[in-house]
């Protein structure tokens, strides 16, 4: 068993810390406040093949793995720690990826080039008014009508649709084709935000600023029958396989987080002064930070191991992706709000950037490719069966 990457993840770990030092970190304070990720940064992001990586070179994509592609979004989120950035890249990864698995050829050819340059946005919409876990009874009907499939409904919560509509791309979108049969009457549609009938609403979250979250509503909303994902009625368990796979980019980007709360927080204690003495050098706190390393260490080691089985197409992956996205998000959190109360009041102030990084992880801990208590269920019921 080895637990050490390869010369070319170094590599490509260095690199990319290199490229968002110099292309994203001097944006960071101006994401969260004025609430846009810098167009030029995904253009820049595309030539460097760490937008999309999944995407195979015939699409113009560097054809990683998934763990090349967590290492990658370990940096992203060290980088921008409100993590806005961190939703983008995860939506584009995995979702290409479902793009990529199961998409017609015409599709393909279309639209990955495109993601995998940074040009265009790809995310996932299937989360409705009365609820987002339980997938199988969205209400979103698709009905297939000479040649194309007209859409009504709603969605809502869905990362992405502002930077859709206004730089171009769409959502894989769940339907429902046949009401009577439950979730196996889903089917998958790409949907570009610039369809005809798209009405979107922007919502105003606390945090992750650069990356809209809104409503769309589909008013008879037209499109070719090419752009439903794979086949009819199978939509619900292309979207399964999609957020198994994204929530190993959750876990890696909220484990990034982690590491570089901690870094931060260690330097403070060690050169923050109290009663004569560092504040590293007292037990309270000192154990703290032992424990938030340790922790740190299992949610990083945990999600590896997911990743790797995911690249060797393992059939229990999703077991793994679905703890790493139960423990990390938590972890994370945890990090967040010891290492503020280390820096006392500055920690407090936007001037620190801690409060960012604390809006921006609880997204993660409420939803984002499926609430704690849904990855529980999912453990629960594959350790007992």
């Amino acid at each position: 068993m080895n637990f050490s990457f390869s010369d070319e993840q170094e590599l490509l770990r260095k690199n990319t810390a290199r490229f968002l030092e110099k292309n994203l970190k001097p944006y960071v304070r101006d994401i969260d406040a004025k609430g846009e990720i810098p167009v030029e940064f995904f253009r820049n992001a595309g030539e460097n093949g760490i937008i999309s990586p999944l995407i195979k070179q015939k699409y113009g994509g560097p054809s990683l793995s998934f763990m090349d592609s967590v290492i990658i979004s370990e940096e992203i989120a060290r980088v921008d720690t409100s993590m806005a950035t961190s939703v983008y890249y995860l939506l584009n990864t995995s979702w290409a990826y479902v793009l990529q698995k199961y998409g017609k050829q015409e599709l393909k050819d279309k639209l990955l080039p495109e993601i995998a340059s940074g040009s265009q946005f790809i995310g996932i919409a299937s989360t409705e008014p009365s609820g987002g876990s339980d997938v199988a009874n969205i209400t979103t009907s698709g009905t297939v009508k000479n040649g194309k499939i007209i859409i009504n409904g709603e969605k809502m919560y869905i990362s992405g649709a502002l930077e859709a509509k206004n730089n171009g791309g769409g959502h894989l979108t769940l339907v429902k084709t046949d009401q009577e049969k439950g979730h196996k009457g889903i089917t998958m549609v790409y949907v570009p935000a610039s369809a005809k009938g798209i009405e979107i609403t922007k919502l105003e979250n606390m945090g992750r600023m650069g990356i809209s979250t809104a409503g769309i509503k589909y008013n008879n909303v037209e499109v070719p029958e090419e752009n439903i994902i794979g086949e009819i009625n199978e939509g619900f368990y292309y979207s399964m396989d999609g957020f198994n796979h994204a929530r190993i980019m959750v876990a890696a980007a909220c484990n990034g987080l982690s590491e570089k709360m901690l870094e931060e927080g260690l330097g403070y204690i060690k050169e923050r002064k109290a009663f004569g003495k560092s504040l590293s050098d007292f037990q309270a706190i000192s154990f703290e930070a032992a424990d938030l390393k340790t922790e740190i260490e299992m949610a990083s080691l945990l999600n590896y191991k997911a990743a790797y089985l995911a690249d060797v197409d393992n059939p229990e992956f999703y077991i793994y992706s679905s703890m790493s996205k139960l423990k990390s998000p938590q972890i994370a959190m945890d990090t967040v709000k010891k290492v503020m109360m280390w820096f006392g009041a500055y920690g407090y102030t936007k001037d620190s950037g801690i409060e960012m990084s604390a809006r921006g992880i609880f997204s993660y801990l409420v939803g984002a490719e499926g609430a704690l208590n849904i990855m529980k269920m999912i453990i629960a019921k594959a350790i007992l069966k």
